[in-house]
């Protein structure tokens, strides 16, 4: 099990800068964030594009990888997290392309993991969703397992705000979708787990990790706070908005302790990435490393 993080906060950052930040403070793994260079992409967390997988080369993935490797830090996988299933057949297209050109680059790279989301038509019924999703995503599995690589999929509902109600961006959110994952798509898919993502949708988070930690290749650290005045204000019925509050590991309502112990009882042995989403720790670049060297100080008693 490795410590490390995701550099999409750092998108002003060169990536060898944040390598060597990271492999200076004891985070020695990175999950790089993958987003088309151009892309302009204006969702809060996204639009970070370190590795310009467009057109990669072999040569360039080495040189990359040898650089990193130089730097102390090793690559938990590749991330780019858009929405497959969306409404627009033209966005779909667009963003699919990009991802099967991140697959390729991880394979290139010798990355094993690529991270992403199964995406959602908020207007669809989860039902009209999934039978999309075994309409789309067959090939895009199949591509990625010509290549090698592993396709985890994150289980974050991507509700937060207005335009991602009432169905959220993501249906790989719920027990039961994750069922239908993996018995339709085997192998060549496991899961990216967030366990904030838990917290809010009042789902046993031990038992999660129970039954689908065998599944989990790779791991976000991120907390979440229930805001009760939010709660009281909007009720469960606005499905998070306004009280779900992303925090900084040790910040939120997680009991990592719990979590540590059921990764481990699950044989969970992997990369441990945090994910950086707390307002509170934004601003500047002093702010952001002081909100992961806050997470790293409170996850690395767990992680040996």
């Amino acid at each position: 099990m490795k410590l490390g993080l995701l550099t999409a906060p750092f998108g002003d950052t060169d990536l060898m800068d944040v390598a060597a930040w990271a492999a200076s403070v004891n985070l020695g793994a990175i999950e790089i964030a993958c987003w088309p260079a151009a892309s302009g992409e204006k969702r809060r967390y996204a639009g970070t594009s370190h590795v310009n997988v467009d057109g990669l080369t072999n040569a360039q993935a080495s040189e990359i990888m040898g650089a990193l490797a130089a730097k102390g830090v090793t690559v938990s996988g590749l991330g780019y997290y858009p929405n497959p299933l969306h409404t627009d057949a033209d966005h779909r297209d667009q963003v699919i392309g990009h991802l099967n050109k991140v697959i390729t680059a991880a394979a290139l790279m010798g990355v094993p993991v690529v991270n992403t989301f199964v995406g959602g038509d908020r207007t669809l019924s989860l039902d009209e969703n999934w039978t999309r999703a075994q309409e789309i995503w067959p090939e895009i599995v199949a591509h990625a397992a010509d290549n090698g690589v592993t396709l985890a999929f994150e289980n974050c509902p991507m509700i937060f705000s207005r335009d991602e109600w009432p169905g959220g961006h993501n249906i790989a959110y719920n027990p039961k979708i994750w069922r239908r994952i993996f018995e339709h798509w085997g192998p060549g898919v496991g899961m990216n787990f967030d366990p904030s993502h838990l917290v809010w949708q009042m789902i046993d988070v031990g038992r999660f990790i129970g039954e689908f930690g065998p599944r989990m290749v790779h791991v976000h650290a991120k907390d979440l706070m229930i805001d009760r005045d939010g709660l009281y204000e909007n009720g469960i019925i606005s499905v998070g908005i306004g009280w779900q509050v992303p925090r900084m590991p040790g910040l939120g309502d997680l009991d990592w302790g719990s979590v540590f112990s059921g990764l481990y009882r699950a044989g969970y042995d992997g990369p441990v990435i945090i994910e950086h989403e707390d307002r509170n720790f934004e601003g500047t670049d002093a702010n952001i490393k002081r909100g992961f060297l806050l997470a790293r100080d409170v996850l690395a008693p767990f992680v040996k």
